[in-house]
């Protein structure tokens, strides 16, 4: 994560890895409600670490919901998040939904 504290506004440009999340919704049923640690992203996925190991989820067909450091909780449409990890966190947008 970097220096400076995730929040609402900041989520979608910065770093994801290291923050809990949880499938609000899935194209695919069988990821919804899914949870865990995200341990890595690709400019499509995010790689979630869970209970019973990795998987990986696509960020266009999901709605995820994201646990602050600060234990808020933030609803993210995956779309929002696809592109390079380089290139999201460089974005000044600060909408998130």
């Amino acid at each position: 994560m970097s220096a400076t504290a995730v929040t609402a506004d900041t989520l979608t440009r910065d770093e994801l890895a290291g923050l809990q999340l949880r499938v609000a919704e899935a194209a695919d049923p069988t990821l919804s409600g899914r949870e865990g640690k995200v341990v890595d992203e690709t400019a499509n996925t995010l790689e979630l670490s869970t209970d019973t190991g990795t998987i990986r989820l696509p960020k266009a067909d999901c709605t995820f919901e994201f646990r602050l450091p600060g234990g808020e909780y933030v609803t993210v449409e995956g779309a929002v998040l696809v592109g390079r990890p380089a290139e999201r966190t460089e974005r000044t947008r600060t909408r998130w939904h």
